[in-house]
């Protein structure tokens, strides 16, 4: 038994994104007395965020309301220009705006990086005397005798691949909480295990989710249009029975973030998310901004699509997701960050209160209460159906169905049919014998670029002694199935080149090799994989992506 230090607090934070600062921030406002710390498996806040990003003040208003005035990064680039695009190959038309419900305009949002507003967020935090801990990743739940979270305990460092504590062993530590609050964003790997010993799941429909890959490019100033923002839908997904979209933001410093976003629930294996992003900056449209460029930063993350028919139950004995561990995102209008803040702020206030009447370690029934009598539910549930209706009609006629839905929620309370069911994305990969491989064409090193080179502009860096924290749990399945059944596509759908299917030289067999030191956090694989067979564990503390300003 190794020894391990405890660390008692009033409330225990699990990450520090949007959702776990706004909890802990808000937490200290109600009650400053209160004991709070937070927990970050990235080296430094925000060095594990990345999103668009366009963001509704709307939550950060409510938090912290001279954010403007008080230095906030993100108040330099407020949206001037919208723009909706559907491509075709070669050229593009715009939906005006006049066709969308009101709530899709940007006018009033800012556009900026996550994770600078991260850091801006913990330095708010830090003044309030939170405790803050990057670089320490939350590995294992605690738990009581009769089954209520106690709190978390961190992740071992300094062991070797094997498992056996090297010279530099440190052991994690325990850090007990009266509440534990699950803010690991989009499949945190205890949010997974949470699900399934409380049943948070049985009364909703499963988690559906995207794979976002962003780049930075800085771009000429001649081109550049500050607070410019740019969706694109159609080509090329509309050529592979697949949908998803482009994003390109204009954002301070002469920069402009873009990225591409395909759903996860596509049918073909062959299908590679990568490169259909590579293909996508080579429309005439994107390239034209991006020509006379340079790409300075890349990354990937998944990116809840459920909705709200996908939101959990929040609570459960000791402790309650917030943020996009419970899945808060507004999918057509590509924000979840105003709903994760709220969120967090709910479940701060829940918990302050509980903690005053004597309580703890018990299921805070009023958050989940309160969080769906909020402006959350109000607003993820007037485009409840847009997602599931591309999914099931495609692009064109799933994109119009949904926008009729959402103007008839909107004006009369009711839309084209009842919240709509979705089917787990592991489950819709099909066989590769029914699909012929995609030629994707080679990439030019000006606009579109290799995996393995883009991965270097993650920063990303791993120990490399070190257990694989994806583990594979029957390799032999993977080689009958993932392999045979479906022609390997973690090899395609990991935006990081981690997954690989070799030759043994001695045998002559198949052989699974995995690159964990490539790995960006993205959850693709623990969401992809077609046999549920891979699973993503936290690696040592502070591994993984450095994001500058993503």
């Amino acid at each position: 038994m190794i020894e391990r230090e405890e660390m008692p607090y009033d409330v225990v934070v699990i990450g520090g994104g949007p959702a776990g600062l706004a909890t802990a921030i808000r937490l200290k406002q109600v009650d400053p007395e209160l004991q709070v710390c937070v927990l970050e498996k990235g080296s430094e806040i925000g060095a594990h965020i990345l999103s668009g990003a366009t963001i509704d003040p709307k939550a950060l208003d409510e938090l912290l309301p001279t954010w403007r005035e008080d230095g906030c990064p993100l108040a330099e680039t407020p949206v001037t220009d919208n723009w909706h695009w559907h491509l075709t190959k070669k050229g593009k038309f715009a939906l005006p705006h006049v066709i969308q419900p009101r709530f899709m305009s940007n006018h009033g949002n800012y556009t900026g990086s996550l994770g600078n507003l991260c850091r801006w967020l913990a330095e708010q935090a830090e003044a309030l005397e939170i405790e803050i801990f990057p670089g320490f990743p939350a590995a294992e739940i605690l738990y009581d005798e009769a089954g209520a979270v106690i709190g978390v305990q961190t992740g071992d460092m300094g062991v070797d691949r094997e498992g056996n504590p090297k010279g530099d062993f440190q052991p994690g530590m325990n850090l007990l909480g009266k509440y534990t609050v699950f803010c690991e964003g989009a499949r945190g790997h205890l949010t997974k295990r949470l699900k399934s010993k409380y049943q948070l799941e049985a009364n909703c429909e499963p988690q559906i989710y995207g794979i976002g890959i962003k780049e930075i490019w800085d771009i000429p100033a001649d081109k550049h249009v500050p607070g410019r923002v740019i969706h694109t839908q159609g080509w090329p997904m509309s050529e592979n029975d697949a949908w998803g979209g482009g994003f390109l933001y204009h954002q301070a410093n002469h920069q402009v973030a873009l990225g591409f976003v395909t759903a996860l629930d596509y049918k073909n294996p062959y299908i590679y998310p990568f490169e259909e992003f590579q293909r996508w900056k080579q429309h005439p449209e994107i390239r034209a901004i991006l020509e006379g460029g340079k790409r300075v930063a890349y990354g990937a993350r998944a990116i809840n699509e459920g909705g709200w028919q996908s939101v959990p139950q929040l609570a459960f004995p000791g402790g309650v997701l917030a943020g996009c561990s419970a899945g808060f995102v507004n999918v057509p209008r590509i924000k979840g960050t105003h709903t994760a803040m709220k969120s967090g702020m709910l479940a701060a206030e829940a918990i302050a209160a509980a903690i005053k009447a004597g309580r703890e370690q018990d299921t805070l029934q009023e958050y989940d209460d309160a969080v769906r009598s909020s402006w959350i539910a109000k607003e993820l549930k007037l485009v409840q159906n847009a997602e599931p209706m591309v999914a099931k009609w495609g692009g064109e006629l799933g994109t119009i169905l949904a926008g009729a839905d959402m103007w008839l929620r909107t004006l009369f309370g009711f839309g084209l049919a009842r919240p709509m069911k979705h089917h787990r994305d592991s489950e819709a990969t099909q066989r590769a014998d029914l699909y012929k491989p995609i030629a994707y064409p080679k990439p030019d090193g000006v606009i579109s670029f290799d995996r393995l080179t883009s991965v270097s502009y993650s920063f990303t860096n791993h120990e490399e002694d070190q257990p694989v924290h994806l583990k594979v749990a029957d390799m032999e399945l993977q080689k009958a199935s993932e392999l045979g059944v479906f022609a390997g596509p973690s090899t395609r759908y990991c935006p990081a080149g981690v997954y690989e299917w070799l030759t043994d030289e001695v045998t002559g067999e198949p052989k699974y090799q995995i690159n964990a030191q490539n790995c960006v956090h993205c959850k693709t694989c623990d969401i992809k994989d077609p046999n549920q067979n891979i699973t993503w564990v936290t690696p040592e503390g502070g591994g993984g992506p450095n994001y500058p300003n993503m």
